[in-house]
């Protein structure tokens, strides 16, 4: 807001000859001035007046996945009772500018501008709030203020089917730990019989043996927890293009396509940062997928914290890490963890070639997220 460079021009031109005039006294150099300064005074009353406008913004759809289109539809409606005129509006989507056109618009009348998202990128893309600058007929003066509400288009990774399911973990009583095919219902223990139970229920050798009804209790241990690990170090992902990490991309993907397989299935998953910086891990898996970031804290720190915390969760899980061509040196670690997790698979995203490892984890070498989708059903064989 505030004078532009022809206003302050003739600013400084209508006080120069204001001054001359009265001081030489010359009348016509006074009206002169009297004049121009009238006119920019004029000017900043006229575009000072704010309009009444209202902006409403949708978009459909908010949320997207790379490469699907996402469209803002924008509307802006004169709340007040006069003509609002030379209005300038410019919205913002992912820091690109759009013109709004907002010419002579009418009392109680709408305007409605659509415009496509850039979906090419994964991401939180911020859209508005609505900027319009008001100026003066002679372009003197102009006033900028922001309108309506800002929004966000969040840009998922793209999601690559997966067919292959994991082998849930059965637990006998004696501690020993089976591996058991999705969806069966294995026994876990014995209780005292309550009135309602069910007499086929009836453990009648341990009933007889104690002297009391016992009924047996079974639980569905083949539902594994899935875990996702997220290698988001930026020493793990060091190949840049266009100051874009391929590999992680790559990576956002896998773990993608791992989430939403794990959902569509009604398996248990959860999606877990080597580095958990500012995350949000109450929000949508999705979300969290489109707007981590690669981070540049204490690499072997942070992978070493994480890794601490998995070994403290209960065993019998699958364990998926997802790291790049950087992570390499780090698959010992992560192997090490199959004491936790009987099925621990790598996937190195990115890779130029093979990754040598020892015996341990199953390591899944792929160029991109396609490919270790591909990857991912061809090899394990649950």
């Amino acid at each position: 807001m505030g004078l532009t460079a022809r206003g302050a021009g003739l600013l400084v031109a209508a006080s120069a000859l204001l001054g001359a005039g009265l001081r030489f006294a010359y009348p016509e150099l006074t009206v002169l001035g009297a004049a121009g300064a009238v006119a920019v005074g004029q000017a900043v009353l006229g575009a000072a007046r704010r309009p009444r406008l209202v902006v409403d913004r949708a978009a459909d759809p908010d949320r997207v996945a790379v490469g699907e289109p996402a469209r803002m539809t924008l509307t802006v409606r004169n709340a007040g009772r006069l003509r609002v005129t030379t209005l300038l509006a410019v919205d913002r989507c992912a820091d690109r500018p759009v013109p709004v056109p907002l010419l002579r618009l009418r009392p109680g009348r709408d305007t409605t501008l659509g415009y496509d998202v850039p979906t090419r990128r994964r991401g939180v893309l911020p859209v508005g709030p609505l900027r319009v600058t008001r100026r003066d007929p002679l372009g003197l003066y102009a006033a900028t203020r922001p309108y309506g509400p800002a929004t966000v288009i969040r840009v998922h990774p793209r999601v690559f089917p997966l067919t292959a399911v994991p082998t849930g973990a059965g637990r006998s009583l004696d501690g020993r730990v089976d591996g058991v095919p999705h969806g069966s219902i294995t026994f876990d223990s014995l209780r005292e019989y309550v009135v309602g139970d069910e007499l086929r229920r009836v453990h009648w050798r341990t009933s007889a043996r104690v002297g009391e009804l016992m009924v047996r209790e079974n639980v569905d241990t083949s539902l594994p927890r899935i875990v996702v690990l997220l290698d988001n170090r930026a020493a793990a992902h060091p190949e840049r293009a266009g100051g874009v990490a391929g590999s992680f991309e790559s990576a956002c993907e896998a773990a993608a396509s791992l989430v939403v397989a794990a959902f569509r299935q009604d398996l248990p998953v959860v999606l877990l940062l080597v580095d958990p910086g500012d995350d949000r891990a109450a929000d949508p898996p999705l979300d969290r997928l489109a707007a981590v970031a690669l981070t540049d804290s204490g690499s072997d720190g942070v992978l070493g914290a994480m890794l601490t915390r998995l070994r403290g969760d209960r065993s019998g899980d699958t364990l998926v890490f997802l790291t790049g061509p950087g992570g390499r040196d780090d698959l010992g670690r992560v192997g090490a963890l199959r004491g936790a997790y009987p099925s621990v698979v790598v996937g190195v995203l990115g890779a130029a070639g093979p990754t040598s490892a020892a015996a341990g984890p199953v390591v899944l070498d792929a160029v991109d997220g396609a490919a270790f989708a591909a990857a991912w059903d061809a090899v394990r064989r649950w």
